[in-house]
């Protein structure tokens, strides 16, 4: 039988350090243009209460989205001992493309995918690249594709990547800019022909548009002052939160399910790092859907009080983290189950179920 499994990972965690008072001297705006009342001290303790974020890491100046990409895929193919020239496929989740410091406009063409097996050096012809914007959720729907690339097709060896700087398309006027960051992870997976049942087990995905589809969206500044034509990241957040709540746990059991497993067997659940509140109320639904009432709490790592929402980069960043020991108390073993979820604009839903070989 031929499976996924997770052979490398790597990730581009930036230097930049921001702490939550580097927005103290920051004028906020609500969304109708007028200033808010509270001051930034209320304004960021609020904040901090509810996601749980004490800082979050921003790019050099003088890299963007594909740089970190390109590192984090050296780190990595680094660990994984692979010869770049032997991948198939490289898969690059983002929304955004490469946006400049001093030029924010995404830059689309050629694909990031194309300018990372560039920086990588790999002249194959045969190692296909393309990007892939599914919000939040891409670098985990990366995965799911490449699942399906490795078990039916029957290649052999495909690195996805999730990269972002969310800095750079946050309205600085906007108190929701204090949630993203900026970061890249990669992963590189491998069809084994095995017996056993390891590897990527299932997943489930949905695509809600109809009444969702603008939860996230891109438009000016709330500051009616504001004197450049730049178009920034903003989102609903009381609705999203109201969405993820509804519908994560149920995608989550689905594709346990799916795996024939139940929420006792899973080891840990690696979520998009979007809000340490959102994220606690979605293992308490997943809970209540199996009729668990002590909460496992254990089962979940966070590194978002310190490294904020870096978009599809937080997974892979995460998982990259527990597998080298450095999430105090989280650590994976042979056997383990992995369950990954994710939420994010489109809006869009997915969950992968993995058991550790």
């Amino acid at each position: 039988m031929i499976t996924s499994i997770i052979f490398g990972t790597g990730s581009y965690i930036p230097s930049r350090e921001i702490p939550n008072s580097a927005f103290l001297d920051r004028q906020f705006y609500e969304a109708n243009g007028n200033f808010f009342q509270q001051s930034n001290e209320d304004i960021i303790r609020k904040f901090e209460d509810i996601t749980e974020i004490r800082s979050r890491r921003y790019v050099d100046d003088n890299l963007v989205a594909s740089d970190m990409g390109y590192l984090a895929a050296k780190d990595a193919l680094e660990h994984a001992q692979v010869d770049p020239e032997s991948l198939d496929y490289i898969i690059v989740a983002h929304n955004f493309g490469d946006i400049a410091l001093d030029n924010k406009r995404s830059t689309l063409v050629p694909s990031l995918a194309s300018r990372i097996k560039h920086k990588l050096g790999i002249k194959n012809p045969k190692c296909i690249v393309y990007d892939l914007p599914f919000g939040c959720p891409g670098w985990l729907q990366g995965m799911i594709q490449a699942n399906y690339l490795l078990r039916d097709v029957h290649i052999g060896r495909i690195l996805v990547i999730g990269t972002e700087t969310l800095s750079r398309v946050c309205d600085p006027h906007d108190r929701d800019s204090m949630i993203y960051a900026d970061g890249a992870g990669a992963t590189i997976l491998y069809a084994v022909d095995t017996a056993q049942s390891v590897g990527i087990l299932s997943h489930a995905v949905r695509s809600d548009t109809i009444d969702h589809a603008h939860l996230l969206w891109m438009g000016p500044s709330y500051n009616p002052s504001y004197m450049g034509n730049e178009l920034f990241l903003k989102m609903n957040g009381n609705a999203l939160y109201k969405y993820a709540l509804r519908y994560v746990p149920e995608v989550v059991k689905e594709a346990l399910d799916k795996a024939g497993l139940h929420l006792n067997d899973v080891s840990k659940l690696l979520i998009h790092q979007a809000n340490a509140k959102m994220d606690y109320a979605i293992l308490e639904g997943v809970c209540k859907l199996y009729g668990v009432k002590d909460v496992p709490w254990d089962i979940m790592p966070m590194t978002i009080h310190e490294l904020g929402n870096s978009s599809v980069a937080t997974i892979p960043t995460l998982l990259d983290l527990v597998l080298r020991d450095k999430v105090e108390g989280h650590g994976l073993k042979a056997g383990d189950i992995v369950v990954f979820a994710s939420v994010g604009a489109g809006m869009n839903i997915n969950a992968m179920v993995y058991k550790m070989p």
